[in-house]
């Protein structure tokens, strides 16, 4: 620890040097304001809620290093918003980066920070990290309440362990706590999850629906009121497979929450008979399917290669007088392509072209995932594609490069001269977003386990001097030609790292001769056993 503070102290000086992202003593005012993200704790706050709420989720942790190299503090509601945040993007890996750093700071995470710490290990499928995290509770005195142990029992759903699963429920009935829907709705999620799929799958999802009807009338809402101010609803905190349309009104009926994760569960295993089954008890309950159910009715039958009965429950919400929405087309479109049959291409180009008439328009996820799996089609004329990729040009949207570069290979299969408009316009688009992602980032996500291999293999130089006028696109740029860069002066091989330091310390920065620092010289030293964490720590101490 001496070694580390030692270290820190020697780093002090350019630390400070750093302190403003953009070398704000280089650069004006305003262009110092047009180039950070913020200047103060509330502006920083407001930041994370932006980018949280325009899904660039991916941005939070540019966001916060900027907000630490500033010198501004973080408090209780920045790490709020940002743990929040992980959630929304489903980032595992920033999530526990944010929570190391609060408690760094002499911050810990109150009891819905932890909530929501162990619905993220749920969705990214890590069940045992959520056990672990119920005995930091414990660690840190903060007393788990009933969300926990539900958020818990989801999370261990969500990778099939029913044997867990059926441990909470024996803890939380021991303890007196009733089981509600979303509780439930976890034990069919498990049901659905585990491997492998239990011979009794059928008659233990009608089982639990029927048994959650007990407890529908008298229950009330989980929800606290900081959940409500975080804007987190039910569904998403449970992890429940309705998440991401419980902001949208109109398109579920929450007392039908067991309902959901069965019909889910149906569709997902291609299961008519239980599905029907299913339907048959909502009807004796005088209850009619909400759109989430609607949905699922379809996939389970687009998906067991029945279209003709697809189309049907298709036909039939359209005529119920029901307000239509763009899912039911693309759940349609979707299935009709399993197969790339001729009559099922058929269907998905007529459904395609009903919708546009209906002036429903896809957005640019809908369009990308519609667009890769026409792309597959080897045999058809490919109008699907060509259909597809078209009414995403009329609304300007490009798609996601994997749709994008399987839509032009699939063009590159097919007999069309090289200076077709279409193909041409179509290698541009491709070769823009393949140059944009750089080398490397078709291989790909990485795990967690080799993401943190790769960050130990960092290494961190330190510069006891920054030239004037020299600011960090003209630092990366130079010390690029080296090797890879990730942050700042952080190498992504900490062998180049170090190489770097010993060859370009006390030598002349050079370059073009009019440049400002041209006979300036290097004075920079490889930080050994340092990771860039160390420094945003140390900043966030000193603040």
């Amino acid at each position: 620890m001496r070694i580390l503070q030692s270290i820190a102290a020697q780093c002090r000086p350019a630390l400070r040097a750093l302190g403003r992202r953009y070398f704000a003593a280089a650069v004006t005012t305003e262009e110092y304001a047009k180039r950070n993200y913020a200047n103060n704790v509330s502006e920083y706050n407001s930041v994370f809620n932006s980018l949280t709420a325009q899904r660039k989720h991916f941005l939070l942790r540019d966001a916060y290093e900027d907000m630490m190299l500033d010198g501004v503090q973080p408090d209780q509601d920045s790490f709020r918003s940002l743990i929040l945040g992980t959630l929304k993007g489903s980032s595992l890996q920033d999530a526990f980066f944010f929570a190391d750093q609060m408690k760094s700071m002499g911050l810990a995470p109150d009891v819905n920070m932890y909530n929501i710490l162990i619905t993220l290990c749920g969705k990214c499928k890590h069940s045992d990290q959520a056990i672990q995290i119920l005995e930091d509770m414990k660690n840190y005195e903060v007393s788990p309440k009933v969300q926990t142990y539900m958020c818990l029992l989801n999370a261990c759903a969500a990778t099939g362990r029913l044997d867990r699963v059926y441990a909470i429920v024996r803890d939380m009935t021991a303890a007196g706590l009733g089981l509600n829907r979303f509780c439930y709705a976890g034990l069919v999620t498990a049901l659905r999850n585990k491997t492998p799929l239990p011979d009794d799958f059928g008659t233990k999802i009608i089982e639990f629906v029927e048994r959650s009807k007990e407890w529908s009338s008298v229950e009330g809402s989980s929800m606290t009121a900081e959940n409500v101010m975080m804007g987190v609803t039910e569904e998403e905190l449970y992890n429940m497979p309705t998440a991401e349309y419980s902001h949208r009104g109109g398109f579920l009926n929450r007392q039908l929450t067991v309902y959901h994760a069965a019909f889910h569960a149906c569709a997902d295993l291609r299961n008519v008979e239980v599905m029907e089954a299913l339907q048959e008890m909502l009807a004796k309950e005088g209850k009619s399917p909400d759109l989430f159910i609607v949905l699922q009715i379809m996939r389970c039958y687009l998906h067991s290669g029945d279209i003709d009965r697809g189309i049907q429950t298709f036909e039939d919400y359209m005529k119920s007088g029901k307000p239509p929405v763009v899912e039911l087309y693309t759940m349609l479109v979707e299935g009709a392509m399993i197969g790339y049959t001729p009559k099922g291409m058929k269907i998905a180009e007529e459904t395609l072209v009903n919708m546009n008439s209906r002036s429903f328009f896809l957005s640019p996820k809908m369009g990308s995932d519609l667009l890769l799996q026409a792309a597959g089609d080897e045999t058809g004329g490919y109008s699907v594609a060509n259909y597809i990729w078209d009414l995403m040009e009329a609304r300007k949207i490009v798609p996601q490069f994997l749709s994008v570069e399987a839509y032009y290979k699939g063009l590159k299969k097919r007999e069309i001269p090289e200076d077709d408009p279409r193909l041409q316009h179509v290698t541009r688009t491709y070769n823009d977003l393949r140059a944009r992602r750089g080398p490397g980032r078709n291989k790909g996500k990485k795990s967690m386990k080799e993401g943190r291999k790769d960050e130990k293999q960092r290494g961190v130089c330190y510069l006891g001097r920054i030239p004037p006028r020299m600011d960090p696109s003209t630092l990366r740029q130079m010390l690029s030609q080296y090797g890879e860069i990730q942050r700042w002066v952080e190498f992504s091989d900490k062998r180049v790292a170090k190489r770097v330091a010993n060859m370009l310390n006390g030598e002349q920065i050079g370059g073009k001769k009019r440049s400002s620092f041209y006979y300036d010289l290097w004075n920079i030293k490889y930080l050994s056993k340092f990771k860039w964490d160390n420094l945003t720590e140390e900043i966030g101490a000193d603040s």
